[in-house]
């Protein structure tokens, strides 16, 4: 088990709490206020917040300066599919655990199970495969 706990850690939490913050804004705004559904709420969120955490993650975080187009498509690979595995365990799990209250309630929980899931592997993946450092 890799354990990194330092001080791009620490900034990779500033950044996504930064993060986290505004697209959680975006998501629930859309999911509970417009009326979007689950997926697309929480889509719209990590496309946007995507974009913004490449950028930080990249110069502030890990300091990385390589121009590569190989890194976005890592980038974007890490992201959907750290994407799509959280927020599918998320709702599988979610309504499994709390089958019996409500559709939104049990969505709403799942959109935020979904965002710590997200979190953890997001973060291992941009830290060994995108940004380059791998590590034993």
């Amino acid at each position: 088990m890799f354990l990194f706990i330092d001080k791009k850690l620490v900034k990779f939490l500033l950044v996504g709490t930064l993060n986290t913050f505004i697209g959680s804004l975006i998501m629930f705004a859309l999911y509970n206020l417009l009326g979007a559904s689950y997926w697309v709420s929480s889509a719209l969120n990590y496309a946007i917040g995507g974009i913004v955490s490449f950028f930080l993650n990249k110069y502030f975080t890990f300091q990385n300066r390589a121009k590569s187009v190989k890194q976005v498509l890592f980038f974007v690979l890490n992201l959907a599919a750290c994407y799509f595995v959280s927020y599918f365990f998320a709702k599988r799990l979610m309504f499994l655990l709390l089958g019996n209250c409500s559709q939104k309630w049990r969505e709403n929980i799942s959109l935020f199970v979904g965002m710590c899931f997200y979190t953890v592997l997001n973060y291992i993946g941009q830290r060994l495969f995108v940004f380059g450092e791998r590590e034993n």
